[in-house]
């Protein structure tokens, strides 16, 4: 019979390596989350109690290092829907993607960089996919490369499968050119060509050199960073812009701020914000 309780020292054992492995502040009052959340690893491993899990998951086996991964996941929090802070996505191809086709940039690179189970590199792929039917001959072609730190949320984005009520609120013609309903009634699927734009890899921005290749030209990191401490916001900042091209854009959450930050952009518009040219 499982041992129903996380002690506090465990508890604050998981919590500081989170902190420092993967940068999201776990305070006390989401220590009965931890503790349902993990619940569901305990049971699929078969432990009797949270010590033993965690003595295994902190052992130096390739098993236990996989585990951790498992772990990271169920710990996570992950909340996201199609065309969030939508404000954003008007900005983007009202005058983001007209400046880079004036630049003669014909494959933009984008990122979504901690993206979930999908819907924020999918829409983005949407948006583009309807600038371009607008207003052909600007871009041949795009690229989204989409990350996170959660295996799991990557393989169900690869999956781009939703529940229907997710689209409610999405027009008629867009969801005719961009998604298909299951013969299930109850889920739609990204179409192919929607779908296509989009390559999935798994980052953490606790890597104190994280890259990717090429640099893009707009970069999505929206509610993520709220998870951070101020240093950590600032170094996950600085990294990400090293990957972005002078001129580029960064959109973050509107709950986030870089108040205080000394940092090469400018702000455009609300969480909207410009690399300075080098």
């Amino acid at each position: 019979m499982l041992d129903q309780t996380l002690s506090d020292e465990l508890f604050n054992k998981i919590s500081a390596y989170i902190g420092k492995n993967v940068g999201i502040k776990l305070p006390k009052e989401k220590h009965l989350m931890v503790q349902s959340r993990l619940a569901s690893r305990l049971k699929a491993l078969s432990f009797k109690s949270y010590e033993d899990y965690l003595n295994f998951v902190f052992s130096d086996s390739p098993e236990a290092q996989e585990e951790m991964i498992s772990m990271i996941d169920v710990i996570t929090t992950n909340l996201t829907h199609f065309f969030r802070e939508e404000p954003h996505f008007d900005y983007l191809t009202q005058s983001v993607f007209p400046e880079l086709a004036e630049k003669g940039i014909k494959v933009p690179e984008i990122w979504s960089a901690g993206c979930s189970s999908g819907q924020e590199p999918y829409t983005l792929s949407i948006v583009t996919l309807e600038y371009m039917r607008k207003n052909p001959n600007k871009f041949q072609d795009f690229k989204i490369l989409a990350t996170d730190i959660s295996t799991k949320m990557l393989a169900k984005a690869a999956g781009a499968v939703y529940p229907i009520e997710s689209i409610e609120k999405i027009p008629k013609d867009i969801l005719k050119r961009h998604f298909l309903r299951g013969k299930d009634g109850i889920r739609v699927r990204i179409k192919p060509e929607t779908r296509q734009k989009v390559s999935f890899q798994r980052l953490n921005f606790m890597d104190p050199d994280f890259s990717v290749s090429p640099k893009k030209d707009v970069i999505f990191c929206r509610n993520v960073l709220i998870y951070f401490e101020k240093s950590t916001q600032f170094k996950v900042i600085s990294q990400l812009l090293n990957n972005l091209n002078p001129g580029g854009y960064l959109f973050l959450g509107h709950s986030e701020t870089i108040f205080g930050m000394d940092l090469p952009i400018k702000t455009v518009a609300p969480t909207v914000f410009k690399k300075v040219q080098e």
